[in-house]
């Protein structure tokens, strides 16, 4: 049965009266007026991360008054002459950004932006290759302020700028974005930054794309912000529709116990089939979703980037959300026939993409509501400290030792070592045995700790697409670290379904991370720090008690790839 809300559709099957049921308790509860009351009884008895994390809710409406400034600041760069922007930022500070920037492109006369979330040094490297710093400006993003990696950009690049503008001018091609009092507001005066935008402190992270976060990046490529805001405040106003006697249409509660019930019963992993005008939604909300609910041994496991198939390629533990552009009728009979087999799904048109900043507001009151379906805090992020503390004693390591860690390869084949308690006789048959752990409810997490490359996406395409028509198993891909930021909390937090297949590849070249902006001197380099964190995951997956198989390619880290295709 099809159940329309609105411009939602629900086409949830047999799962239909749980989820009646599940909207008549929030009714029953008041949970709609209580979260924008917030309560944090919604979902724990304690208020720690939850009472000083519900400024999402309000974002929209109290961003209007900071549009002007935006837009002048916007203005000034454009009169002195910038062309580009580099952001330099990891998962909630960068995620929103690049969504936009890959949504509606760069209007004529404004930046062209591009986002840094990679320690990969080719990565980092190459953005001194075609940017020009005269005419770039660049967006040292945090909400802490404290962020590793983007600390270490900044110094990388302040470096650079000042070796071709001088140190008294290098300052006015830096801005920051951050919490008020945070470490990096003290960095932006000390450098003296051409500005600082201060955030509002009680939005998290991953909630923070209609915040300044998302909006002064999306001013500077040229999209109507102001725009952007309605369409949020338009949804906002949607979800204030408390405890209505018709739940469903509030949007936010009825997509929210849609999540959490399907995910109660054995459907967790949401299925993301975007238009691709908007594609890159799906790592937006992917960060959102995973970080925010896997946790306590549970969780709702995102799926983006997968290639679409044929109903009987897919398990039962699968829902799929179907988020279509008007005029893009490209996947309209796969779904259909999604919908045929039994398979829940949740259809969401949109009319323009400026609908993007309602989707963001959907999504963000839709998360907390399965959070509380699920009992879990969808504020906080418990277990992404593990990797963290694991890093930083493998680069204490380093600094005392000269060298990381060491591990010895349980195979060795050609160009390819494998580590991990579940390497197994030959290369071939250990990549085939770790698979053969897959059980109903699996899913596969590729994590690639190697420079993002076209080439290499297309590569993990086709992996993912065996390994999911083999074994009907739900696969995900993050280039390492940025997926620490974003789908890390889930691989650590929830009940400990995932295989996880680690790709490192040996560097060709190297660069060493300033220990401050301005120095020379320097103790590290992004190449140890990236292997570090590579190390410090594996670690931190293993003593979690998961399923972990390394493989380290010292050739073309694509045609390892390929190699791990061809086994499947």
């Amino acid at each position: 049965m099809k159940n329309n809300r609105g411009h939602l559709s629900f086409n949830l099957g047999r799962y239909e009266s749980a989820v009646d049921a599940s909207l008549s308790s929030l009714r029953e509860k008041g949970i709609m007026s209580r979260i924008w009351a917030h309560d944090h009884r919604v979902w724990k008895p304690h208020p720690d991360e939850i009472t000083n994390r519900l400024g999402w809710l309000h974002t929209a409406e109290r961003m209007k008054p900071e549009l002007n400034r935006i837009e002048e600041f916007v203005r000034q760069v454009l009169d002195d002459g910038y062309t580009h922007a580099l952001l330099l930022g990891m998962g909630g500070s960068s995620l929103a950004p690049e969504v936009l920037r890959k949504t509606f492109g760069v209007k004529e006369g404004y930046l062209d932006l591009d986002i840094l979330d990679s320690t990969d040094p080719a990565a980092v490297a190459s953005h001194t290759k075609w940017l020009n710093p005269e005419q770039t400006l660049f967006i040292v993003s945090s909400k802490s302020g404290t962020t590793q990696e983007t600390l270490s950009f900044f110094n990388y690049f302040y470096n650079w700028v000042c070796d071709f503008v001088g140190k008294e001018k290098a300052g006015n091609h830096f801005i920051a974005i951050t919490d008020p009092s945070s470490h990096l507001t003290e960095i932006a005066e000390g450098y003296r930054f051409r500005e600082a935008f201060t955030n509002d402190p009680a939005i998290g992270g991953r909630y923070s794309a209609l915040s300044h976060f998302g909006l002064v990046p999306a001013a500077l490529v040229g999209i109507d912000i102001a725009r952007l805001l309605d369409s949020a405040l338009a949804m906002s106003g949607n979800c204030e529709l408390c405890n209505s006697t018709a739940g469903g249409s509030n949007y936010g509660a009825r997509l929210g116990a849609t999540l959490g019930e399907l995910t109660n019963m054995g459907r967790d992993k949401v299925t993301f089939i975007i238009s691709p005008r908007m594609e890159s939604f799906g790592d937006w909300v992917e960060q959102l979703i995973a970080e925010s609910t896997g946790k306590e041994g549970k969780g709702i496991l995102p799926v983006v980037g997968e290639t679409l198939s044929l109903p009987d390629y897919y398990g039962s533990d699968r829902v799929f959300v179907h988020i279509s552009v008007k005029g893009d009728e490209s996947n309209r009979e796969k779904v259909k026939r999604l919908e045929d087999a039994g398979h829940p799904v949740v259809r969401i048109p949109v009319r323009d993409l400026y609908d993007i900043g309602g989707q963001f507001f959907l999504w963000e009151m839709a998360t907390a509501v399965a959070g509380h379906i699920l009992k879990i805090n969808p504020f906080d992020q418990p277990d992404v400290e593990a990797a963290k503390i694991l890093t930083r004693k493998a680069v204490g390591v380093y600094k005392e030792t000269g060298t990381l860690p060491e591990y010895t390869p349980k195979i060795k084949d050609g160009n390819i070592e494998v580590y991990g308690d579940f390497s197994t006789g030959q290369f071939d048959e250990s990549f085939r045995n770790f698979m053969n752990y897959s059980r109903e409810g699996t899913y596969v997490a590729i994590q690639a700790y190697v420079q993002p490359a076209e080439e290499m996406d297309r590569a993990i395409k086709k992996l993912r697409m065996k390994i999911r028509d083999k074994y009907m198993t739900a696969t995900t891909f993050g280039y390492g670290p940025r997926f620490l930021h974003s789908t890390g909390q889930l691989h650590k937090g929830d009940g400990g379904n995932g295989l996880f297949v680690q790709v490192t590849s040996e560097m060709a070249e190297d660069i060493p991370i300033p220990d401050e902006a301005g120095e020379e001197k320097s103790s590290i380099t992004f190449g140890i720090l990236k292997n570090a964190q590579a190390l410090g995951d594996w670690q931190a997956l293993t003593q979690a008690g998961r399923k972990v198989l390394r493989f380290h390619l010292k050739g073309h880290p694509v045609e390892g790839i390929q190699r791990l295709e061809k086994i499947i």
